[in-house]
């Protein structure tokens, strides 16, 4: 079993958290150049991994060249039974003198994350009282977890092949489908209203929804992290 961080912005912690993100979408870095037809046909693979064998292995999570090439593509996120630990925007407390017991016997709470706070809140002006500014999900480190994930299943795609079901495990919303819907001619096409909203997601975080690129399917389960280190010390 080995352990990866992972990335998450503030609404889909607050998805994992509620229970309704069990799968996350990410791209392929290197996407095939050749299309799938030509690449069977001629065999060609000039410049990226094969793409006849993205086509013919996408249940696996593992994606193999041509042999004598040495091509072999997994997963960077890990395969089933592996761990990603979440990376999320989050504060440091240490020395800031606004350190609090959330209970008189608990330990002094060192760090507070983005995901919890609403802008304007009260702890949220405190913050600012302080001069304390969120720290930057990547630079966060493995201490401060929170959430750990347990991959489940692992598997290749196109990233327009999601149905209504993934898009919602993927944390899509009601807000998130509204305006497709005071939009679409139907006002009932919740199906396609879900898929519409985890495209707009992809977009906000910067990716191409229209060029439907391949997609890494990583689905999992919340483990606690007291219940892991419960299992260690066994």
């Amino acid at each position: 079993m080995k352990e990866r961080p992972i990335l998450f912005n503030a609404a889909m912690v607050r998805a994992i958290q509620a229970g309704r993100k069990t799968v996350t979408r990410r791209a392929i870095k290197h996407q095939p150049d050749v299309p799938v037809t030509d690449a069977i046909a001629r065999r060609d693979y000039p410049h990226g991994p094969a793409t006849a064998d993205w086509y013919w292995r996408p249940k696996h999570g593992h994606l193999n060249g041509m042999p004598r090439h040495g091509w072999d593509f997994q997963c960077p996120y890990g395969q089933v039974g592996d761990r990603l630990w979440v990376r999320e925007t989050y504060l440091d407390l240490r020395g800031t003198g606004i350190e609090h017991r959330p209970t008189p016997d608990s330990p002094l709470q060192r760090y507070v994350y983005g995901a919890d706070l609403v802008p304007g809140s009260f702890a949220d002006e405190t913050r600012k009282d302080y001069g304390l500014k969120w720290k930057p999900s990547i630079h966060m480190p493995r201490a401060a977890c929170r959430l750990l994930l347990e991959i489940t299943a692992v598997r290749v795609e196109r990233l327009q092949a999601i149905t209504a079901a993934q898009a919602e495990a993927e944390g899509v919303d009601a807000a998130m489908c509204q305006q497709y819907l005071e939009t679409s001619p139907s006002r009932h096409e919740c199906k396609a209203a879900a898929v519409h909203g985890f495209a707009g997601l992809w977009a906000d975080t910067g990716g191409d929804w229209a060029g439907n690129p391949w997609v890494w399917v990583v689905e999992f389960k919340r483990v606690q992290p007291e219940a892991v280190a419960a299992g260690a010390a066994a």
